[in-house]
């Protein structure tokens, strides 16, 4: 798109850079310049009139107008008139006179009446970052059909939208616009976005292409891949046979098996390296451990903090935790990061970097346990290839509740019979130190009373520095579990059946979901208790009913909408004036068709 410099300027202060993203700037209101016979009140409108009398008086102006459009006679008023204002009304001149008429008994009035020559139009008015008849002029001038339709949009969208910035003789009532029209808005800004999106998209030439093969590996596994597993590997394997370095986000529910398909990566992409970057130290250890029961023909390493002089060339398969960043790492053909949304854009870069050499980059695959809504994911497609996997490899039996004060007796009762058979529960809290706004204990609140009545109680947060060696003690010996979210992703801890999560209304869904997937991860019947002192919530209710991550990333977006303050994993849904990532998804599916993204 060739633009003007003067055009540039006023498309860098409205914040875009094309035709499309300026005709979503729709009109506020309208101005109706139409001659009407009759009075539209409180409205402002147009009469033709002459000007009968004019009276000054000293901080107004009044005049009697004789409207022949109405056919009789109106008084207007001037309060604080300016000099200029005073030549506007001449006595015995007929003229257009603009203004709101209110009638009261009888007598009607035009209140800050002015003349004007610009009759029979509907003129748009617009609140935007450029003054009123600049923003008119650049739309009028340069908002043309074939402007939209350059840059790819269809033309019936174009269209509809294009009828708001030039109306016909109806004036539109942009509170109540058709359904129609609300579509062609969001398909506009769905366009728009997605279109921006694979503009940034960069192709690079791969490090390494290879083809193939994973059957002989998931054959030799003890269990069976699920379907969505094996469809996250076909599109993996698929990206490694291509001259072009991929970029794909492999997004699974909590529990859903991602691990494997991680696995599956490095092996197919044998005899070349990978590298993987996990979030703690916990988790890299775990999948470290993973990797040396179930990749037994590659040469796996971890790195931490801990780790010194380790020669890391003679390694296929390099585990480790944002140590990778600061050591000197050997080419690899493929860089993966888990919990991707843990690490800032910065150090997922300079990890991509570390391993690039000259202009060809390894393969990056990142993985994530936080599910998005479908839509959002479809919107992603974009500038990244995306896998979702929907399903776990086994179904889980978690009985979830919304429990009050008064169940207190019986949750007792429920921890004591848990722990007796060798189970452990989690208590999740709010805070960590008490607070005048909270209505909830904070942990050192509620230690007490449980440190008490139980043994084996062990007790971490987020500031906690020993968290790690908390958990992994915990694992072994404990009972009970006292934590912040801090637990929300990460270690498996194999005998927890029961989750109690104090103050759960303050939470997005998302969150709960999470720690709700701490429980059962073996198969054990599950228990998930969400406290709340509210003595109704609807958002809670939902939850209860539902299993799925991405249909609890929906939710959340519904109720994220609703005005509910949420701490959600993806603050997303907002930038979009119109589009509803919980109920445009056709929307989404066709402007994706449209695309070809």
């Amino acid at each position: 798109m060739d633009l003007t410099k003067d055009m540039q300027e006023k498309f860098k202060k409205l914040g875009i850079n094309s035709w499309c993203e300026l005709a979503l700037n729709i009109p506020h209101s309208y101005e109706d310049l139409t001659l009407h016979s009759s009075i539209q009140m409180g409205k402002p409108q147009l009469i033709d009139a002459t000007v009968e009398s004019v009276f000054r008086a000293p901080n107004t102006i009044q005049i009697t107008f004789y409207a022949h459009n109405l056919g009789h006679t109106i008084s207007g008023v001037l309060f604080r008139p300016k000099p200029y204002m005073m030549h506007q009304f001449k006595v015995g001149e007929r003229d257009y006179f603009y203004g709101v008429i209110d009638c009261k008994i009888g007598n009607c009035s035009m209140s800050m009446p002015r003349k004007t020559t610009n009759v029979g139009a509907i003129t748009p008015k617009y609140k935007s970052a450029l003054r009123t008849d600049v923003m008119h002029r650049l739309i009028q001038n340069n908002l043309t059909l074939q402007n939209l339709l350059s840059e790819g949009l269809k033309e019936e969208i174009a269209e509809k939208v294009l009828k708001l910035h030039f109306p016909s003789e109806h004036l539109i009532n942009l509170k109540e616009l058709d359904a129609k029209t609300i579509d062609a808005l969001k398909y506009l800004e769905l366009f728009s976005y997605m279109k921006q999106l694979s503009g940034k998209r960069r192709y690079f030439e791969s490090m390494v292409k290879v083809d193939a093969n994973y059957k002989t590996w998931a054959d030799s596994l003890p269990f069976e891949l699920t379907d969505e597993q094996l469809k996250a590997i076909e599109d993996i394997k698929s990206d490694f046979n291509k001259d072009v370095a991929s970029r794909r986000m492999i997004v699974g529910d909590v529990g859903s098996g991602k691990t494997m398909v991680i696995l599956a990566s490095a092996f197919m992409m044998l005899p070349h390296r990978s590298i993987l970057m996990a979030p703690t130290t916990i988790l890299a250890n775990q999948l470290f451990e993973e990797a040396q029961k179930f990749l037994p023909g590659a040469k796996s390493v971890l790195v931490t903090n801990k780790s010194k002089n380790i020669d890391l060339q003679e390694f296929d398969f390099i585990i480790g935790t944002h140590a990778l960043l600061y050591r000197e790492l050997p080419d690899a053909g493929l860089v993966m990061v888990d919990e991707q949304h843990r690490f800032g854009t910065a150090q997922r870069n300079m990890l991509d970097k570390l391993v690039s050499s000259g202009k060809k980059k390894p393969h990056f695959l990142q993985f994530s346990a936080t599910p998005i809504p479908r839509t959002q994911a479809m919107i992603e497609t974009a500038h990244i290839d995306v896998s979702l996997i929907t399903s776990t490899p086994f179904s889980k039996d978690i009985y979830s509740k919304v429990i009050h004060k008064s169940d207190f007796k019986e949750l007792l009762a429920h921890i004591e019979s848990e722990i007796s058979k060798n189970n452990q529960v989690l208590l999740v809290y709010p805070l960590v130190e008490q607070s005048e706004v909270l209505e909830y204990q904070s942990i050192d609140e509620a230690r007490g009373y449980w440190e008490k009545k139980f043994e084996n109680v062990y007790v971490t947060h987020g500031k906690d520095k020993q968290k790690e060696d908390v958990l992994l003690e915990f694992r072994e010996k404990g009972n009970i579990l006292i934590a912040t979210t801090v637990v929300e992703v990460g270690i498996s801890l194999p005998r927890l059946t029961t989750v109690v999560i104090v103050g759960a209304e303050r939470l997005g869904l998302s969150t709960l979901h999470q720690l709700r997937g701490r429980v059962s991860r073996t198969g054990l019947k599950g228990y998930c208790y969400l406290y709340t002192n509210q003595s109704a919530s609807e958002r809670l209710d939902r939850f209860v009913d539902t299993t799925s991550g991405f249909d609890i990333a929906n939710l959340d977006l519904k109720f994220r909408k609703s005005g509910d303050l949420l701490k959600g994993a993806s603050q997303s849904g907002s930038q979009f004036k119109w589009v509803d990532l919980a109920e445009d998804e056709k929307i989404v599916s066709e402007v994706k068709k449209d695309l070809l993204v």
